[in-house]
């Protein structure tokens, strides 16, 4: 039993037994005063409880895990590369990562925008910084490695533009919404008088 059940019931059961003995009001009046008692206490002293997402969405709880775990090892990895532009990159990518998980937890029936990308596109740039990690730590210079190097840090690039337009995507309808009540209150001031041009006021023509 929760602490405001218990505490409702004992509310219930003084309001019953208070009637009840102490003013030999008979058994059923008695009983629908405390009855009233324990509901009024249940409204008073429950609390709503706050369901986390593990417990609503354990599928989704599961995958936002795995992501922060993946984000947190890209995180990881930055200091260990030595090229600064692809580490302004990645740290660039983490942030953008870091920025949709939160905006997921917060609200999770963003996801369904986010087609593919957990699933897909950051498992495979994580493999990818580890990659060109492993080899940049070679220190190889045939032409080979040259071109891997250069195709993976425009590749980075790429992914960093595309986790932002997914970061875009999760409030592309916010931005509607706001637009629309922006247009609203415009019309609203102008109706009422209240636009910026008619709040303007005339200086004293004797001053």
């Amino acid at each position: 039993m929760k602490n405001s059940e218990i505490v409702s019931a004992v509310v219930g059961g003084t309001f019953f037994a208070v009637p009840y003995l102490a003013l030999s009001i008979p058994v059923l009046p008695s009983l629908a005063i405390g009855a009233a008692a324990f509901a009024a206490g249940e409204l008073v002293f429950r609390k709503d409880e706050v369901k986390t997402l593990k417990e609503t969405n354990i599928s989704l709880y599961n995958i936002l895990q795995k992501a922060k775990k993946q984000n947190k090892h890209i995180l990881v990895m930055i200091p260990q590369i030595e090229d600064e532009k692809v580490r302004v990159t990645l740290n660039e990518i983490n942030d953008t990562v870091d920025k949709i998980i939160k905006t997921i937890e917060k609200e999770p029936d963003k996801e369904k925008k986010l087609k593919n990308f957990f699933d897909y596109y950051l498992p495979v740039t994580v493999k990818l910084v580890d990659r060109y990690d492993e080899i940049e730590n070679q220190h190889m210079t045939s032409s080979e490695i040259k071109k891997f190097n250069d195709s993976t840090k425009k590749t980075l690039e790429e992914i960093d533009t595309v986790f932002k337009k997914f970061l875009n995507i999760l409030y592309e309808s916010d931005v509607l919404d706001t637009k629309v009540e922006i247009k609203v209150l415009n019309s609203m001031l102008k109706s009422d008088g209240l636009s910026k041009n008619e709040l303007k006021v005339e200086g004293n023509k004797d001053e």
